[in-house]
């Protein structure tokens, strides 16, 4: 076992980037950097809070990372896995002995849909949010207001203007198609109290966005002073133009401890990560333990011991719709739904919960290391072999 420490950098500072760098550093084994564009951590699941200004869904470093971790404010723009370096925007480098590639997910705004990306407003991204806000902010209540994506997403947006005393109306080819027929039912009948209008099916493709107006695919054009998109889902390019093997996507492929297919020095967490190319449901509840096992991983291989596969259950989808409503979506261990919800008031007690205990989760580690611990998901049939003993020399 090598008594020397490992220079291990982590490149993003979202959920999974933050429970691998504080499990990294807790352990004693390992100095870490991390590297991310932002001073302040963002809380994704509360962006659609931040739009109508009930939450700054953001959180402070110093309370959530590890003393030690030691946090640099850049972006990384390409890797050189052959250098072991991370080349960085302001022109500095950073060597390693291990990296940890946590560069999570965005909204995707197709360019295909005439005028979406001059006109639509996404709000996966702290910035994206705040000049929604912003446009809000400007925008006279009885206005109409489109969300288009019937995901999760999509429908805390639709919920969170709603309940603010918007007029929105909902645009997806099905609106909480991961539910449940009951989970789905609970949805919809919160939505309708709000008043929210739910466009779908095949005709609700947005096929144009324009100032005042969208169109969609069956002719019908709704007038829309606002439009929220959060349709869609990419990654980051990094991996891919670092010569990274990568999915469709763009996702970093791994095999089942997380680790590059390309490189054992370089393993992958979080919504970036395709671990045999089946990736796990973007959310801050892979995300954690998906972190976790990210940086276990990086330690097994730097001791010499064997990393473990992987392993994530799937609980529940948990959403808000609105301050005072939600549906918690009961979920079988392979994150395939039950016939069975949690809602009203008491779905809206769980998810606020949950939103809470992840900020604690990931303070949690950064105090007592390896205190985060979840029970092991189904077994996974990954077809791609893991290296369970590279050279950490």
């Amino acid at each position: 076992m090598s008594t020397t420490k490992c220079h291990a950098v982590v490149i993003g500072g979202g959920y999974a980037g933050v429970m691998a760098a504080n499990r990294m550093q807790g352990s004693g084994k390992a100095r870490v950097t991390l590297v991310n564009p932002r001073p302040t951590f963002v809380e994704r699941i509360r962006l659609h809070q931040l739009a109508v200004g009930n939450d700054d869904a953001i959180e402070d470093y110093g309370s959530l990372l590890h003393p030690d971790v030691e946090l640099t404010i850049d972006t990384a723009e390409r890797i050189l896995p052959s250098e072991r370096r991370v080349v960085l925007a302001s022109g500095a480098t950073l060597g390693y002995d291990y990296l940890v590639y946590a560069v999570g997910s965005t909204g995707h705004v197709p360019a295909a849909v005439r005028g979406a990306a001059e006109h639509a407003y996404p709000i996966s991204e702290l910035e994206q949010a705040r000049r929604l806000r912003s446009r809000l902010a400007d925008l006279p209540l009885p206005a109409p207001i489109t969300v288009v994506g019937g995901g999760l997403t999509g429908i805390e947006t639709a919920s969170e203007l709603a309940a603010a005393g918007r007029r929105v109306t909902l645009v997806g080819d099905a609106i909480a198609a991961t539910l449940s027929k009951p989970g789905r039912r609970s949805v919809a009948r919160q939505l309708s109290r709000l008043r929210v209008t739910m466009v779908e099916g095949p005709g609700a493709a947005v096929s144009a966005v324009a100032a005042d107006h969208v169109e969609l695919a069956d002719g019908s054009v709704l007038p829309s002073e606002v439009t929220v998109w959060t349709a869609g889902f990419s990654v980051p390019r990094l991996a891919a133009t670092s010569g990274l093997t990568t999915d469709s996507l763009g996702r970093l492929l791994t095999d089942e401890t997380l680790t590059s297919v390309d490189d054992a020095r370089i393993v992958a967490t979080g919504d970036a990560a395709a671990p045999s190319g089946m990736p796990f449901r973007m959310s801050c509840q892979s995300g954690l333990p998906l972190g976790a096992h990210a940086g276990d991983t990086v330690l097994a291989r730097w001791g010499h011991t064997p990393a473990s596969d992987v392993s994530v259950p799937m609980y529940a989808q948990c959403i808000s719709v609105g301050r005072d409503a939600g549906t918690v979506q009961l979920q079988r261990s392979d994150d395939t739904p039950r016939n069975f919800y949690v809602g009203g008031r008491a779905g809206a007690f769980v998810k606020e919960r949950v939103c809470r205990q992840t900020i604690q989760w990931m303070r949690g580690e950064a105090r007592r290391p390896g205190s985060y611990t979840m029970p092991k998901g189904p077994e996974r049939t990954g077809t791609i072999p893991s290296r369970h003993l590279p050279e950490a020399s």
